[in-house]
């Protein structure tokens, strides 16, 4: 298992035991729970995937950027501003 794929089933772990529904984007219900987490949502064309993409009561509200335990956001908000512009328009939210 890589390092990315371990990190993932970590981070999988605490969202369900903090109350989340955690799936991929194939198998994904945005109603299937309060809290929908899904796994490496794609954005629009140019802009990569979301490492989670999080909804609560079927309307998106935030996004998961997964990095190395102890990595700082110092440079983290240029990746954070282009999810705000890569999200699909028509993502209810």
């Amino acid at each position: 298992m890589t390092p990315e794929q371990k990190a993932r089933v970590s981070i999988d772990a605490l969202l369900v035991a903090a109350g989340w529904h955690v799936c991929g984007v194939a198998d994904a219900n945005i109603h299937a729970s309060t809290g929908v987490a899904i796994r490496e949502f794609p954005l629009n064309p140019g802009f990569g995937f979301a490492d989670y993409l999080l909804y609560v009561n079927g309307k998106a509200c935030g996004v998961i950027e997964a990095k190395k335990e102890g990595a700082t956001l110092t440079g983290v908000e240029v990746q954070s501003g282009r999810y705000a512009q890569g999200l699909p328009a028509a993502l209810p939210a």
